[in-house]
């Protein structure tokens, strides 16, 4: 009796050990990417290294202090505002291919791509440069409001939007004929603004910690709302798809708006010295470029209501403008190595220490 029920155990081992061999030759190949998938899913969680990493650093000749980065997409090329001019950089081959010049106290740059057109804005010549966005060449200049600092393009109304730091304003014009087409007063500082390409313009006001959402066809203020406990905004980004902006604050805080209802979603801890900040709806990361800690914060966007820091990414001291390429992923930023700071005086309290001559470098930051 046992002899029988040990034949019939081995035959119908014997039997399941051919099925599962003749099934795994069979089904290998639909198996594997399942198993990689399963593997890859394990390791790549929202809470994981983002693998940011500086790559590479590329030279960039000329002095002077700089402002924010613009990238152009179709052509791979990164525009630095630098000095008194606007430096053009591809970033495929690491070559400057030209210069804007003649942008005197330089802080953005803008781009309307169906009108082949860019725009500089030149804070202490209290203007706009207008250029080819092919050949590089200026087209001309309009006048805005004292100091415009952050530049953006509305595509709803194909307007130019200027904040003006000094005059408490902004300068909306017509990007097609380059005139002026209204001055929007505002209540305080603007400093970094964003478009959601539906007719809102989202502003920071820098001294108030407020956001103001403006309709970019009226050019009225229709909401004002509080930040706390954001204080001092500076840079701004937009979740476009769930509403949601991502204001950096001086607090060394990441503010996340309701870019609807007005409230504060929450607050997420980011690096010391941020101006910049970026949002890419691919890989649902926020950053935060932090000058005076030379980090950049990498947050994840779990939901449109949840927010994790992934890791603070080694940078540089100084890299505190930021620019993204939305294809690559890859990340921008620039710096240079500075030279003692001068003594306060009554007319510059706060002096900023000058950049070494000859050390300006673009920071590439890949995964």
């Amino acid at each position: 009796m046992n002899r029988r029920i040990l034949g019939t155990i081995a035959i119908i081992i014997f039997i399941c050990a051919l099925v599962i061999f003749v099934g795994a030759s069979h089904s290998k190949r639909s198996l594997l990417p399942f198993m990689t998938a399963s593997v890859v899913a394990s390791n790549t969680g929202p809470h994981g290294p983002s693998g940011y990493h500086i790559v590479k650093r590329i030279p960039v000749k000329g002095d002077g202090f700089w402002d924010y980065l613009a990238f152009d997409a179709p052509t791979h090329r990164l525009f630095i505002s630098h000095g008194t001019q606007v430096d053009v950089l591809d970033v495929t081959t690491g070559n400057l291919v030209g210069a804007i010049p003649n942008t005197p106290g330089v802080h953005g740059i803008a781009f309307a791509p169906k009108l082949n057109r860019g725009f500089v804005s030149a804070g202490r010549a209290a203007n706009v440069v207008i250029f080819n966005l092919n050949t590089l060449a200026t087209i001309g200049t309009v006048k805005t409001g004292e100091n415009p600092d952050a530049i953006l393009y509305d595509p709803a109304t194909r307007r130019v939007f200027t904040m003006n730091g000094r005059s408490h304003d902004a300068t909306a014009i017509d990007a097609a004929t380059g005139r002026v087409a209204g001055t929007i007063s505002l209540p305080g500082k603007p400093e970094f603004a964003v478009a959601d390409g539906r007719g809102n313009i989202f502003v920071n006001i820098e001294d108030k910690s407020e956001e103001l959402r403006i309709n970019s066809k009226t050019l009225k203020i229709v909401a004002q709302w509080p930040m706390a406990p954001c204080e001092s905004p500076s840079g701004l980004a937009m979740d476009v798809a769930h509403q949601r902006l991502f204001a950096g604050c001086d607090n060394r805080l990441l503010a996340v708006m309701d870019a609807k209802a007005g409230r504060l979603v929450t607050t997420v801890p980011i690096g010391d010295g941020v101006d910049a900040n970026r949002f890419d709806p691919i890989l649902r990361y926020v950053f935060s470029s932090n000058g005076q800690d030379g980090t950049l914060t990498v947050i994840h966007e779990d939901s449109p209501d949840k927010y994790t820091v992934v890791e603070n990414v080694p940078t540089a001291r100084g890299a505190r403008t930021m620019e993204l390429d939305p294809k690559t992923h890859d990340v921008f930023l620039v710096t240079a190595d500075f030279g003692p700071r001068p003594a306060a005086t009554p007319e510059i309290p706060h002096p900023r220490p000058a950049p070494v001559p000859g050390s300006f470098v673009v920071l590439l930051l890949s995964r």
